[in-house]
């Protein structure tokens, strides 16, 4: 059987680290996920997506992500229901998240975003996160980015020589 998942979209509110009575870390949040069509004379519209992430990766996001975050998710579709407070039963349908990946902007320290990575494909990410490799206080180190350089940052190569591969 196959269960996979693979959605980037903006998170709709700051994700918010929550702890289960056992001392797993967990977070949900929601993302809106722009729909690849517009009908003629229509504005583009939107699905949203809640997605639940457990513990290393829900401190990742929690860290690193925001209101507003472009965020590229990985995981498999869950289905539960549960009984609301008014004692009616409710049915959700849920992405699990195993794997996280930066794909837009990057946030300074102080929240505000600044300059983009410069991705070259759709979907293809700067930098992920699997929860299988997490190392909780590892630094995450941003791409080096060359947008910003001069043209003394490189040298010519000469064209009468063979290249060098």
């Amino acid at each position: 059987m196959l269960n996979r998942v693979i959605l980037m979209g903006r998170l709709v509110a700051d994700p918010e680290l929550k702890t289960t009575p056992a001392g797993v870390s967990v977070t949900s949040f929601r993302i809106a996920v722009e729909r690849s069509y517009v009908k003629t004379g229509e504005e583009r519209k939107a699905d949203f997506f809640d997605i639940v992430c457990w513990r290393g990766t829900a401190e990742f996001v929690c860290r690193y992500f925001g209101k507003g975050s472009l965020i590229a998710v990985e995981g498999q579709l869950q289905s539960r229901t549960y009984q609301a407070k008014d004692g009616s039963n409710r049915y959700v349908v849920e992405v699990v998240a195993d794997n996280i990946s930066f794909t837009g902007e990057r946030r300074d320290n102080s929240g505000n975003y600044g300059q983009s990575y410069n991705n070259q494909s759709s979907y293809g990410s700067q930098s992920s996160y699997d929860n299988r490799s997490y190392v909780p206080d590892a630094p995450v180190q941003a791409p080096t980015s060359y947008s910003s350089g001069t043209d003394s940052d490189f040298q010519d190569m000469p064209l009468d020589e063979d290249l060098p591969f």
